[in-house]
């Protein structure tokens, strides 16, 4: 599959429904801009920039929605899965469940200001692997600082990456968004997104992702 067959994915071509209600969860790094990202969404303040060592829900009404959005806490950019405490991966497994029944979507923040690497690629793996190979159906990659870019387009970014963060686009069937927090006036950029998560659920037959008692993951039609 060559970049540029694959890349332009800001249409996808299955029909997709306007939701009532979006449940997102975030995750990704430490310092990947999870926060921002979640506070960019709804329209105001509601995640602390600081750190937490445990998930956050907060609710909000965007662009005639319902909107949940659960910021999981991050892990550490250059360590793999092993090296990251039992409290952090049980808090990544929680996130999920924290929207019942089950979020739409996983928003994988990435920054678009700094080199994805090898080890990034693996730690990044890992932690959404938690959840079960099923998540990436249900991932979009959200580039955040999308300022830096400036004439350079996302597509153009991506190619100059290399095949770590192409390998990354391709695991989440080359679903992203580019967000820009510095302009949070701009609210086209989170009505694409909203319409993209309503995209990938329409990918996904109307499914969202869900965990059960027993930890297992599976889909289950979303009921409107």
């Amino acid at each position: 599959m060559s970049l540029g067959k694959a890349l332009p994915l800001n249409g996808f071509p299955q029909k997709s429904q306007h939701l009532s209600e979006l449940r997102i969860v975030l995750m990704g790094y430490r310092a990947a801009g999870k926060s921002s990202a979640g506070n960019t969404i709804l329209g105001r303040e509601g995640f602390d920039l600081k750190r937490s060592a445990q998930c956050v829900k907060r609710h909000g009404e965007v662009a005639d929605r319902h909107i949940t959005v659960i910021e999981a806490p991050g892990w550490w950019r250059n360590y793999t899965v092993e090296f990251s405490s039992e409290l952090l991966k049980q808090e990544i497994l929680f996130s999920v469940s924290l929207c019942p029944p089950g979020p739409h979507t996983v928003l994988l923040i990435i920054r678009v200001d700094t080199r994805f690497k090898e080890i990034h690629r693996k730690s990044v793996q890992g932690h959404l692997d938690l959840l079960s190979e099923r998540v990436w159906s249900h991932t979009i990659v959200l580039f955040t600082c999308g300022d830096s870019l400036l004439d350079t387009s996302i597509e153009q970014h991506i190619e100059s990456e290399g095949q770590d963060l192409q390998w990354l686009l391709d695991k989440c069937g080359n679903r992203y968004h580019v967000l820009n927090n510095q302009n949070r006036s701009d609210h086209t950029q989170i009505k694409e997104l909203l319409e993209k998560i309503e995209e990938t659920v329409a990918q996904n037959n109307g499914c969202h992702f869900e965990i059960n008692r027993n930890s297992c993951f599976h889909y289950n039609v979303l009921i409107q």
